[in-house]
């Protein structure tokens, strides 16, 4: 018998899981429901689901027989997300699973989060980060350790920020980046936005370090080789949005939020290194904050530019990773047995759990299970136990000599 059993409508919950690099969130949230679906952990909740869903569409459609089997036969668990994680970005997503994403709001719009992020300096970009086209190059030598870390300062407190276009923010009911891959002039501009940041941390022992992985961004060039034209063309970049220093910062050194800071041009014959220096931070930002954004200002603010080539989400709320947040492999390599009471312990106590620990646990349990029927299967019953008997207690061979 198992350790656990599971039971019907248990399996409803929050729940945080790591999200890898080079995914977009929704492909990443459809290969989870896919593996909870198909899983026996959740078998008896997603037949209470067809099951309501059969009812549901037999008594408000006039679906056929045919399309209402195939209607239910394919339907997956219910899952949502907590925030999108941008398919370069990797780290902390919050799934909702069942009646859990009726408390997936708080996590899209109320709680803080901590990145950790990194950026070349002297280039920016279409969408802020290296998945984007050239718009600018900017000289770098001029900036100093001294001024990367000064810099901070500036964009601490509540501060006003420019969303990217390359983000799923709606104008008129149209995505921005249908706008920006279109090449269709936004009808009004994108309006600022109020966010808050509670703290930059410069991680000083890299800053401006070209000892890194990162290749330095190319333009994309025409059959002649000449450098294309970035999408961007009829619409603004986040070099045109205005530069905002927060409002504590304006306060403390008297000058206005609104600031402007030109990026200094090359002189005849300069170019840039082929090696760009790396700044990296810790930011914890309110929800709302876009990183990109951040970088782009960053950059700004030491007259360059600079373009995200890495970001973590480390934290969410109280959801951080290496605590309390799962891996895919978690669920795609481990016993059902382990994970599925783990991931039970999780939708019951939230954020407060040690995964490392309930892991550990769970192991054990089952290890323990297993053994104990391995010895169980191993030892014969009453009934079919071989009976031995000694030498001694047999009866005595009689010769013919007894007889006579």
């Amino acid at each position: 018998m198992s350790i656990y059993r599971y039971t019907r409508g248990t399996m409803n919950g929050i729940l945080a899981i790591e999200k890898p690099s080079g995914l977009s969130s929704s492909k990443f949230l459809d290969k989870l429901q896919s593996v909870f679906s198909n899983s026996v952990v959740f078998e008896k909740d997603l037949q209470a689901a067809k099951e309501l869903k059969l009812s549901q569409l037999k008594s408000d459609t006039k679906w056929t027989e045919q399309r209402i089997a195939n209607k239910v036969k394919n339907l997956k668990l219910k899952m949502g997300h907590g925030g999108t994680l941008d398919p370069l970005a990797s780290g902390v997503m919050i799934v909702g699973l069942g009646s859990g994403t009726k408390k997936l709001q708080y996590y899209l719009t109320g709680c803080n989060k901590t990145y950790k992020t990194k950026a070349l300096l002297g280039i920016s970009t279409t969408t802020g980060d290296s998945e984007g086209e050239i718009i600018t190059k900017n000289p770098v030598d001029h900036v100093t350790k001294e001024m990367v870390l000064n810099t901070a300062e500036k964009f601490v407190g509540d501060i006003k920020q420019t969303p990217p276009i390359f983000s799923a923010l709606k104008m008129n009911g149209k995505p921005l980046y249908d706008y920006a891959r279109e090449g269709i002039p936004l009808p009004k501009a994108i309006k600022p936005r109020e966010v808050k940041v509670f703290g930059i941390d410069v991680h000083e022992e890299d800053s401006l370090s070209t000892d890194h992985e990162f290749v330095k961004l190319e333009s994309q060039l025409d059959e002649n080789g000449v450098p294309k034209e970035h999408q961007l063309a009829n619409n603004p970049t986040l070099n045109d949005s205005p530069l905002y220093f927060s409002r504590e910062y304006s306060e403390k050194s008297g000058t206005e939020e609104e600031t402007k800071v030109i990026p200094k041009a090359f002189a005849e014959g300069e170019q840039l290194p082929e090696k760009l220096p790396m700044i990296h931070l810790t930011c914890d930002v309110s929800s709302g904050t876009y990183i990109r954004s951040l970088i782009s200002d960053y950059g700004r603010a030491l007259e360059t530019s600079a373009y995200m080539v890495e970001l973590i989400r480390s934290r969410q709320s109280a959801w951080e990773l290496n605590k309390n947040v799962f891996k895919m492999e978690d669920f795609t390599d481990r016993d059902p047995r382990v994970w599925g009471p783990v991931l039970e312990k999780v939708f019951q106590d939230g954020d407060k759990v040690i995964l490392e620990d309930l892991f550990k646990e769970y192991t054990e349990k089952v290890k323990s299970e297993d053994e104990a029927k391995e010895i169980e299967e191993s030892t014969p019953s009453d009934e079919t136990k071989d009976v031995t008997v000694s030498e001694s207690e047999l009866p005595k061979k009689r010769s013919i000599e007894d007889v006579e």
